[in-house]
């Protein structure tokens, strides 16, 4: 299974669709991203799912392709109680960060990170990533360095920078394309 922080860990549902969902999307070649599930109404189960290491890009047919696999598995083992609609897409260049390593992966670019508890007085922190350090996201803020708890992350994502988008954007992923 993905190793999924934050919200997705910390609910029982969401934890359970990607124990069932994670090994079969993994087959097809892909990597689980995110599980949520959100609309009070009408319920949305979000799917985000991406290329190993973000190699290649995710296109509709993908998107597809792991939907009726999804489909199939949660029609089986039915976790959800209720209607709902599911929803399959790929994290797009300013993704969530949603796994340890995705603050590995994604060092040295810019993120926003949101703790669920406070760190030095503060609950949100803005910028460069500097990697994992033991269970902590090191993040650089105003020239200094702080650990925040994996633990106590709720929320995390990429900002939209244009050296984020050329790295994207690059030849490594116009060259996996070309395949």
């Amino acid at each position: 299974m993905a190793e999924l922080i934050g919200q997705q860990l910390k609910d029982p549902l969401l934890s359970r669709i990607a124990d069932i969902i994670a090994p079969s999307i993994e087959a097809l070649g892909f990597e689980l991203v995110r599980v949520s599930m959100m609309g009070k109404d009408s319920q949305i189960l979000q799917i985000m799912a991406d290329r190993p290491e973000g190699k290649g890009t995710i296109n509709v047919e993908d998107c597809a392709e792991i939907s009726r696999t999804v489909s199939a598995l949660l029609d089986v083992d039915d976790p959800i109680s209720g209607a709902y609609n599911l929803e399959v897409s790929s994290p797009g260049i300013d993704r969530p960060l949603t796994r340890r390593k995705d603050f590995d992966v994604w060092r040295g670019f810019d993120a926003k990170v949101e703790l669920v508890v406070a760190v030095a007085g503060r609950r949100r922190f803005s910028g460069k990533l500097d990697g994992l350090e033991d269970d902590a996201v090191a993040i650089i803020v105003d020239g200094e360095r702080e650990l925040l708890p994996l633990a106590d992350i709720a929320k995390a994502k990429l900002v939209l920078t244009d050296e984020l988008i050329a790295h994207v954007t690059g030849p490594r992923r116009s060259d996996d394309n070309a395949e």
